[in-house]
């Protein structure tokens, strides 16, 4: 498994195997059933994960109790409760997992270290923070200024595999809009 991580790295720096090794051991591996959570509001302790196989949810639930999904992650993707990972606060997020899930995780100490140590790897993290801040901006854009109609084929385009795995209802949403809404446009596009 560690494979799928060698490889997502090297589509961005080259390292040696060597140091592959070596930067493998910063990481722990785990094991989440279907339904489980990674990540819960409230949390002490937050990691960032490296998704080898399986597909989690990232939501927040606001004042009054509604769900709001901020992410939805499969293989060869990184997710974290971003703000308690990188400052130290108590988590925000709950993370749970839609299918049996298999992660790498890593604290922000090993991290820190990590990047310390392999300079290309700071250079990796920044260029994959980068690529997601963009997505984010992207997705909020489009949630502010898209019809349902065009969210939902973005979505289909940007994710294909998701959206085969991901339940209508988790969906609709992910793009905010009512399940009955994303059933009416599903035959349209």
């Amino acid at each position: 498994m560690e494979l799928r991580l060698k490889h997502h790295i090297n589509e961005i720096i080259t390292l040696t195997d060597d140091e592959l090794n070596e930067i493998f051991t910063f990481f722990s591996k785990k094991k989440y059933k279907k339904h489980q959570y990674i990540v819960q509001e409230g949390d002490l302790k937050a990691y960032e994960h490296f998704i080898l196989k399986g597909i989690v949810k990232s939501s927040y639930t606001d004042n009054e109790g509604k769900e709001h999904i901020m992410q939805l992650a499969a293989e060869n993707w990184w997710f974290s409760d971003t703000n308690a990972f990188n400052n130290g606060t108590v988590t925000t997020m709950n993370i749970d997992c839609l299918e049996n899930t298999e992660t790498l995780f890593i604290s922000y100490e090993n991290k820190e270290a990590l990047c310390e140590k392999f300079r290309k790897m700071e250079y990796f993290f920044r260029k994959k923070y980068t690529t997601g801040n963009i997505a984010l901006h992207k997705r909020v854009l489009s949630l502010l200024s898209n019809d349902a109609a065009e969210r939902y084929s973005q979505f289909l385009n940007q994710y294909p595999l998701i959206h085969q795995r991901v339940p209508k209802a988790l969906v609709a949403a992910y793009l905010g809009v009512s399940r009955e809404t994303l059933s009416r446009l599903s035959p349209k596009i």
